[in-house]
């Protein structure tokens, strides 16, 4: 339905000293420190997870040596969506002098619309991926799972067995179960966090467990070993849009972990429509967000 008079009757009166609500702040482009971001010219994408080699033998003497296979594991797709909204004026409203300020004031609310969407859809794989979930990675498995399946025939684990909620020792148990991680094949991962990432609620207790240079919550005049040994060193950030106010999250360096595609770029147009005389106004984009290796993010629901 398009913007008329009727529902813009006090802005065309005179004497009006302001309009508002439409010029509000926002969380812009939180899912930049959760993702890898990539371009794509394909409908979709895949990207495949290989398994290498075990652990060498011992080769005795005379003695034949050992042959191992590769093999593929699993993939990852990445079905890109196409976000799109639009409005349109009437001809009427434009010639009592609205044009202007309503496509102005308008297309600001519209980006704002836009970007809000791909926050929310950034946000969902973390939202939805604890157990029950909706949001599962290409082993099957929720996003955050304790037993994510190994062609080794072990498992890896980038959650928590017992939920707990963000604390020092929850989050030093969390850096010593990524140090754990293996390959398909059984083999460590010199795996590390990078980034921690919370919910605005949470943002006070990281502060002070990656911040301060003693203990927190303790007498004991200890060094804060978190913050000295430089294992969070890209400190923590803070994401809006995450629905659990005690959920948390470590980003880690395992490459080809949370994706995010952009297939095309935001875009906006306008158009008259001929037979009512009314202006439309369109933004689109077409993007993805998901997750190939499960091990580049642990994460927690919280007790």
């Amino acid at each position: 339905m398009a913007i008329s008079r009727a529902q813009l009757l006090k802005e065309l009166l005179p004497g009006l000293n302001a309009l508002f609500g439409l010029e509000y702040k926002k969380y812009e482009n939180e899912h930049e420190a959760i993702y890898e971001t990539e371009t794509s010219e394909r409908s979709f994408e895949e990207e495949l997870k290989l398994s290498g080699f075990g652990a060498a033998g011992v080769k005795t003497e005379g003695g034949a040596l050992r042959y191992d296979n590769a093999q593929e594991t699993w993939s990852a797709r990445y079905n890109h969506e196409t976000i799109a909204m639009g409005f349109s004026i009437t001809e009427e409203a434009m010639e009592d002098n609205l044009y202007d300020s309503l496509s102005s004031r308008y297309t600001k609310a519209l980006a704002r619309s836009m970007a809000y969407t791909k926050q929310v859809k950034a946000a969902y794989p973390l939202n939805n991926g604890f157990s029950g979930g909706a949001f599962v990675a290409g082993d099957g498995k929720t996003l955050f799972a304790t037993d994510h399946p190994l062609v080794s025939g072990g498992t890896n684990s980038n959650t928590q067995s017992t939920v707990a909620d963000l604390n020092e020792t929850s989050l030093e148990a969390a850096v010593i179960q990524i140090a754990g991680f293996k390959d398909e094949r059984g083999l460590l991962i010199a795996a590390r966090p990078r980034k921690l990432v919370v919910p605005p609620s949470l943002m006070f207790i990281a502060t002070r467990l990656l911040e301060t240079e003693l203990r927190t919550a303790t007498a004991d005049n200890d060094i804060n070993a978190i913050k000295t040994n430089g294992t969070i060193p890209e400190g923590y950030s803070v994401n809006h849009y995450l629905t659990d106010i005690d959920s948390y999250y470590l980003i880690t360096d395992i490459p080809n972990g949370m994706k995010n595609f952009i297939r095309t770029p935001m875009s906006t147009s306008m158009d008259g429509d001929f037979d009512t005389g009314n202006v439309r106004y369109k933004a689109r984009e077409r993007y993805s967000f998901g997750v190939s290796d499960p091990l580049g993010i642990w994460g927690s629901p919280g007790a």
